[in-house]
């Protein structure tokens, strides 16, 4: 056989049934549509986890698996050395604790941003600098809810809506937020540490 097949894995794939096959991780090409569509059925694992787990896959491992199949099928790899598989029930995905979880959190950042920003406000004395600065702007003394005030408070508003760009469930720009870069890093940190922790203590599914 003279085919050349092209397969992609992401370094993290998360699936909701317990049978996982070829397609569901990898994205393949091959000018035998046949071989594809066989592949594309090819079982790879079957997961025994109740609601979530994770599994650490070598490619050489699906490379093995291809070739009891078709022993003379070259494969080109494009993706991942190593990948992760996520199981995650459908069950567990409707799971009410998993909202109230989200729940909860969205509460504590609220509260949290919202105090750091008081103590801040109070540490640096912006009350009495927006106080002297209106009385020595209108000869005035200030009341404590002046413009300076209103503008500020809008201000913060339109900061936390530009640093999230999110309002109403909507982008307002399409670049990336700093704290999507910083989640992407912290997730690529997370898969990197999970593939070597597991191909030093040789738990990974690979080939003997």
């Amino acid at each position: 056989m003279s085919d050349t097949l092209y397969m992609k894995i992401e370094r993290n794939v998360q699936v909701d049934h317990a049978e996982v096959r070829l397609g569901d991780v990898a994205k393949l090409e091959c000018a035998d549509s046949a071989v594809k569509a066989r592949l594309k059925s090819l079982k790879l694992l079957k997961i025994q986890a109740q609601k979530t787990d994770r599994y650490i896959f070598s490619v050489m491992k699906v490379i093995e698996l291809i070739h009891e199949i078709y022993p003379n099928l070259e494969i080109q790899n494009l993706g991942e050395s190593d990948f992760i598989i996520k199981y995650e029930s459908p069950d567990y995905a409707r799971d009410r604790w998993a909202w109230l979880k989200v729940a909860l959190v969205c509460l504590l950042i609220f509260f949290g941003s919202a105090f750091s920003i008081m103590t801040f406000n109070n540490d640096v004395g912006v009350a009495e600098v927006f106080a002297r600065t209106y009385e020595l702007l209108t000869g005035q003394p200030s009341d404590g809810f002046t413009v300076l005030e209103l503008t500020y408070s809008v201000g913060i508003a339109a900061g936390v809506l530009i640093f999230y760009n999110h309002f109403g469930g909507k982008r307002i720009m399409k670049d990336p937020t700093p704290i999507e870069v910083q989640m992407r890093t912290y997730e690529d940190d997370v898969n990197t540490t999970l593939v070597e922790g597991c191909n030093r203590k040789e738990t990974s599914i690979d080939v003997d």
